[in-house]
């Protein structure tokens, strides 16, 4: 019997999952937009959602957490002294996904992901 599948990979075993969606939040954070995917920018908005909400506490434990999920200092101090206050009043929905046309290469659907 097949293991039961607990939302998409991206086709990468779920190690490397994570660390793509580090990379991939830390990138927002620093950026504020970036253009992927948009089955990337569906799986990253919840994550970096997440984030962003322990940025929104801002005690050390959240702190740390955020970096060991990271592994960015930059990116986790412009999270913890920008971003997290400017939503400290706002109680969820940080990031937009707006889709875009397909990439040229392979006709992949494209979307871009920004902050609110």
């Amino acid at each position: 019997m097949p293991t039961p599948r607990k939302g998409a990979r991206l086709g990468k075993d779920p190690a490397h999952q994570r660390l793509m969606l580090a990379n991939l939040a830390a990138s927002l954070f620093e950026a504020e937009h970036i253009v992927t995917t948009v089955t990337k920018a569906k799986v990253l908005r919840p994550y970096a959602e997440h984030l962003i909400t322990k940025a929104k506490r801002g005690t050390i434990h959240d702190r740390r957490r955020v970096i060991s999920i990271l592994h960015d200092k930059q990116a986790t101090h412009k999270l913890f002294s920008e971003i997290g206050p400017r939503y400290s009043s706002r109680p969820g929905g940080y990031l937009r996904i707006l889709k875009m046309g397909p990439r040229p290469g392979d006709h992949a659907p494209m979307a871009r992901i920004e902050l609110v």
